[in-house]
Parts: structure tokens; sequence; C-alpha cells
């Protein structure tokens, strides 16, 4: 089991605030595993079992409890008024009105609250509405490189895991698949995982019309990462293939699988102008080993795209806002702001020995008027700097803590 050191932090630091921890992401991407880890170190400084509560409301034995007031009921003959209680309930968006409870338990002094959901269909303006101010979201990604070697055993060289993880991706349960010499089974796995979110967390809560043009939109979009995409090239391409779809179903469709957490929409950021841009966007994958699993040998997504999709995933982890670079007409991959609105500049690239490609490379980032931190990520092991930008090794930078 790995341990989610970053989440764990976060928890640790919040533990007892007057505030709803409110964990999302992707469906196995660890909140259930993060919570037994938190609860664990609860007992370990001195919290009563007895007063820790947790209630995972998709599991069959809870399914009477899918009603605001028997669930709120039910915890409350749990909880012990005299002391701190701890409730953790995971899934809670399978309860209707489930925001109803959430305010019934935060208002009691005797509970500290935490509650996970698969989807961001629960963080609706409804709830936005009725908590405002009352609770802070921890969003939870599949496991970083990091993390994901941390559950190989040494011998391994840092490449050869890297290969797996670009192959695999990070979700839990694949490390583990790994870790046990069962890499047959992960195609699998991901697939079931996949159809899962796809039946519990989409085809359940929106009108979906058609489930194969919905899919095809999907491995479309897996098929894409790394690429300027918009729902106009996107439903041509559809039609182009027998596949009839407008450009409205198809805006649909990219929405609710941004939340559904299987892609993340990055927006464009002009750098001279300093301003967002509203049109090309791209959509990174949450979890590049759905791309393998779905598509298999059928894949065009180039090995940069993949290694791009990646680093999106770390800068996620690390930075406040995330941008696809625009400066007049060069793109740079990456723009970041940390919390205090400082900017830094990425570029990613498999290798850039050839002197063509280095060229290419840098020229986005060094046309830059700025004084910001630039740097170019390689697999290529030499670390240089050029005329300010910095060249790192992406396994280097992706284990640097």
């Amino acid at each position: 089991m790995v341990k989610r050191e970053q989440y764990l932090e976060r928890l640790r630091n919040l533990r007892d605030v007057n505030l709803i921890k409110v964990i999302t992401g992707i469906r196995r991407a660890g909140k259930s595993t993060l919570f037994k880890q938190f609860q664990h170190e609860l007992i370990n400084s001195g919290v009563n079992e007895r007063n820790i509560i947790h209630l995972n409301l998709e599991e069959i034995e809870n399914r009477s409890l899918l009603d605001k007031y028997l669930l709120n009921n039910y915890i409350m003959k749990m909880v012990d008024a005299k002391k701190k209680n701890y409730v953790f309930l995971d899934e809670i968006q399978m309860v209707p009105e489930f925001e109803r409870v959430v305010d019934s338990l935060f208002v009691k002094e005797h509970i500290d609250l935490y509650v996970t959901g698969s989807n961001a269909y629960f963080l609706s303006s409804e709830l936005a509405t009725l908590l405002t101010g009352r609770y802070l979201e921890i969003y939870v990604s599949p496991l970083s490189f990091a993390e994901f070697i941390s559950n190989y055993d040494s011998y391994r060289s840092k490449s050869d895991v890297f290969n797996d993880y670009m192959l695999w991706g990070g979700l839990p349960e694949v490390s583990n698949l790994l870790h046990g010499g069962q890499k047959d089974e992960i195609s699998n796995y991901l697939n079931a995982v996949f159809h899962t979110i796809l039946e519990k967390d989409i085809m359940l809560r929106k009108k979906i019309n058609s489930k194969t043009d919905f899919e095809n939109v999907t491995k479309f979009l897996f098929d894409s990462v790394g690429s300027i995409v918009s729902p106009n090239n996107i439903a041509g391409y559809m039609t182009s293939t027998g596949n009839k779809i407008d450009n409205e179903t198809v805006k649909n469709y990219l929405s609710v699988l941004c939340d559904a957490f299987l892609f993340h929409k990055v927006q464009r950021y002009d750098i001279k102008g300093k301003k967002r841009l509203q049109t090309l966007h791209k959509y990174y994958a949450t979890d590049i080993g759905f791309i393998n699993a779905l598509l298999g040998k059928d894949t065009k997504t180039e090995r940069g795209h993949l290694l791009e999709n990646i680093i999106f995933l770390e800068l996620s982890r690390r930075y406040k806002e995330i941008y696809i670079g625009k400066n007049m007409e060069t793109e740079v991959d990456f723009v970041v702001k940390d919390a205090d609105n400082s900017i830094s500049y990425f570029q990613v690239s498999l290798t850039v020995r050839d002197e063509k490609t280095l060229e290419r490379e840098l020229r986005p980032l060094l046309s830059i008027r700025d004084h910001n931190p630039k740097v170019l990520l390689t697999l290529d092991p030499e670390e240089p700097v050029y005329e300010g930008v910095r060249q790192i090794n992406i396994l280097n930078w992706l284990l640097d803590k």
C-alpha cells in the first residue's frame, strides 16, 4: 500500500479544523485507502476506534442508508457526544440530497467530517450554495511517478519502471498488479474501471443519447492527448467516419468526461498579453493507462504526447494553475502559476540531441522576454543551461521532492 504522504499531510493540517474535508478524484485513485491511512494515524495518536465511523455508501450492506434521514440518524446513534468523532463517508453522492446530511453533521461540534465523491456533479451549485465557505476540496490524483516507483524493488532501473508507468499509468491497483507479477491482468482491470465510471458516474447521472457515440468521442480524446481539439473537429471526424454527431452533443460529452475526472481541460494563455484564451483547448487524461487499455494497438498517440501528459499531471500536483502558452507564433507546452502567482515555463521533448530539435524546442522559451524560470524537460541524461533555459532530465525532475 503506497503511502500518500502529500495528501496525508493536508489531512493532518486540517484535522479538527471547522471545515468539511471533501476528497474528490477518479475512481480507484486511492481515496478510500487514503481514508484508511489517515484513520490509522488517528488511532496511533490516541483516538479510540469507536470514535471513528467509516461508511462506504456503495457497499451493498449500506444500501438501507441511502436515505438522508436514515443515514443521519444512523450516524448520530453511533457518535459519542462527549468526545470528538471522526466521520468518513465514501461515495456520498449515492445518497439523494446528501448535502442535507453533510450540513446537519457539520454543525455538530463533536464531529469532524470527511467525505469522498468520484465525480464533480456532487460539487454542484446546490452543494456550493448550501455549504459556501464551509468545505475544502482535496483532489486526489493517481500515483505520481515518485509514489509509483516506491512500490518497486530497488534492483529495477528507473527507466524500466518509467516505461511501465508510461504504458499502464498510476492507478494504485495497477502498481500492485505489476508488483505481484500480474501484468496480463492490467488491461482487463483498466477496462473494468473505465466501464464502471461510464455506468456509475456518467450514464446514471447524465443524459447520454448514444453510448456508442459517447465511447467513440472518449476514445478520440484519449488518442488526441497533447493535441489541440475542439467540438467542431471532433464532430467533423466522427461524421466523416459514418457516425454523424453534432457539435453541441460533442461539447456536452467533453464536459461530462471532465466532470467524471477522466480528463482535464487546459486553456491557452497569451504570454505577451497576459490573458487566458477562450478557444482551442487541450485535454489531458487523468491516467494514461486508459489509453493503452482502451485503444491497444490502434492508438496513434505519440510517445512524446504521452510524456507531455505525464508532465501535465505532475505540474498539476505542484502548481495552482496550468495553461498552454502562446507567444505570438510560437507555443510553449506549459505556463504555470504557483500559490503567489509567480510564473514558470516548461517545454517537453523526448530528446534534444539532434541540433534541429534542440533549436525548435528552445525557440519558444527564448522568445519570451521576461526573467521567469524556463525549463526544458527531456529524457536525455545531460542537464545543460542555454541562455537561462535549464534542461532537466525528466526522471530526475519527477523524483525531485
